[in-house]
């Protein structure tokens, strides 16, 4: 038997949690604070913890830890928890699998779930042409063979990436990646021939608008690297750990364009915001912009490490057999969450909730905005959205304000995160299966610990 041959299943009940926050202890609560104790004696220091809580279960938009504290997700583990933790789909589809078999290695003995995946990652990205699928297990993993692809169907080794940019944490994406604290700081030499071009970022950039800011873009390109040389051009649509800035309208467009016009790949890096996070399956829909090559994780998989590169045929072809691949690349079980994941945000029409989603956190953000200067901007799309912190009246980063507003969150049991090259974005990732009213308690809170920390 396969993961796909039989019905699937039907949906479960998501886990029994309260409906709403609630709290039984102080944040962190007795049994968490002896279990980060363990964790400091046994973990790694350099692996570090946003919440100072320990899960025990989660559920849609909320998460129990060991004390019975019940917390809103508005994180949903960077992204990861699109369709909400322990989706029922997701559950059965990975409990059928279980049973049938964990792993044989696609390149060893292939399995109908990798090749299900393929097919669903080829309808769904943006395009009409022919596509071919990859799957890998982390979204460096598959940034670093989009690389690989580009430079092998192109013959060059030149990289483009931009200010503000993450990508990972591997030699190669640590490179392609802008912030040194805490990605890259002591872990040079990094990888050659990967350089940097000017992003479009509306607040910070004036009056220049998409196209101008790929014209920019497109001349320190063309100044210190050069057309002939490079392999690819990697972006992401909508950044992420850089602050979730949204380009202008046009800027996607003018670097696709050039890229056309000189034989260089355009890599969309969609590892956050892909699978309907933006309240479109891809980023790239918003602007109609379609990729060579589009890199996705994160959401894909419900929770499985799972991540693919999807792109044009003749560019994915090119690689000689055995050229990609690795041992756990499309787990059958994160392959059957992924079926899952596609199902359930078709079937429940996920898409749609990531802009309702972003009707409501926008208004209410724009409500407290209205009077409050400290935010100096609201941006992003769907399910993926932020606001920018500054110094009252001014466009000065506020990063001690950003710290200091997900503390309060945090003791008062609301998951959020931040991010940004300052350090001054907080950043908001709802499940979408959160319900209203838990983004509206959620943002109660928010609102009254930004009011409560002085100007």
């Amino acid at each position: 038997m396969t993961e796909t041959s039989a019905p699937a299943p039907a949906p479960t009940a998501q886990p029994e949690l309260d409906r709403a926050r609630r709290l039984v202890t102080e944040i962190p609560g007795p049994r968490s604070i002896a279990l980060m104790a363990r964790k400091t004696a046994a973990v790694a220091s350099g692996v570090g913890t946003t919440m100072p809580v320990f899960a025990a279960h989660a559920g849609g938009g909320l998460v129990e830890d060991v004390d019975g504290n019940v917390l809103i997700d508005l994180g949903s583990g960077i992204a990861v928890t699109t369709v909400g933790s322990s989706a029922p789909r997701v559950v059965a589809a990975v409990q059928e699998q279980a049973a049938a078999f964990t792993h044989t290695c696609f390149m060893v003995t292939p399995y109908e779930g990798y090749v299900a995946v393929a097919e669903q990652l080829n309808r769904l990205t943006p395009g009409d042409h022919d596509k071919r699928s990859v799957l890998f297990n982390s979204g460096a993993e598959a940034v670093e063979n989009a690389v690989k692809i580009a430079r092998h169907h192109t013959g060059r080794q030149a990289v483009v990436v931009f200010d503000h940019a993450y990508h990972g944490r591997t030699n190669l994406t640590m490179a392609m990646t802008a912030k040194s604290m805490p990605y890259k700081h002591g872990f040079g030499p990094f990888a050659a021939e990967v350089y940097r071009a000017p992003l479009s970022y509306p607040y910070r950039d004036g009056d220049l608008d998409g196209a101008d800011a790929a014209a920019r873009a497109i001349d320190v390109i063309e100044k210190q690297v050069g057309a002939a040389n490079l392999a690819a051009v990697v972006i992401e649509p909508i950044q992420g750990e850089g602050g979730f800035i949204v380009p202008a309208e046009g800027f996607l467009a003018g670097l696709v364009d050039w890229c056309r016009a000189n034989g260089v790949v355009f890599v969309a890096d969609e590892v956050q915001s892909g699978f309907a996070r933006t309240g479109a399956m891809f980023a790239c829909d918003h602007e109609d912009v379609v990729p060579d090559l589009i890199v996705t994780a994160k959401g894909i998989a419900g929770g499985l490490p799972l991540s693919a590169v999807t792109g044009r045929a003749e560019m994915m072809d090119a690689v000689h057999a055995g050229g990609l691949g690795g041992t756990y690349g499309g787990n059958p079980l994160a392959c059957a969450a992924a079926l899952a994941v596609i199902e359930t945000i078709e079937a429940d029409g996920l898409v749609a909730r990531a802009g309702a989603i972003e009707d409501l956190v926008v208004a209410r953000l724009g409500t407290i905005a209205a009077r409050d200067s400290r935010i100096g901007e609201i941006r992003g799309r769907g399910a993926m959205l932020a606001v920018e912190l500054v110094v009252a009246d001014t466009d000065a980063p506020d990063p001690a304000l950003a710290r200091e507003i997900a503390a309060r969150c945090h003791a008062e049991g609301v998951i959020v995160l931040t991010c940004g090259t300052y350090g001054n974005v907080l950043r908001f990732l709802p499940p979408l299966s959160i319900t209203d009213a838990q983004l509206h308690e959620a943002f109660d809170v928010v609102e009254a610990a930004l009011a409560g920390i002085a100007r």
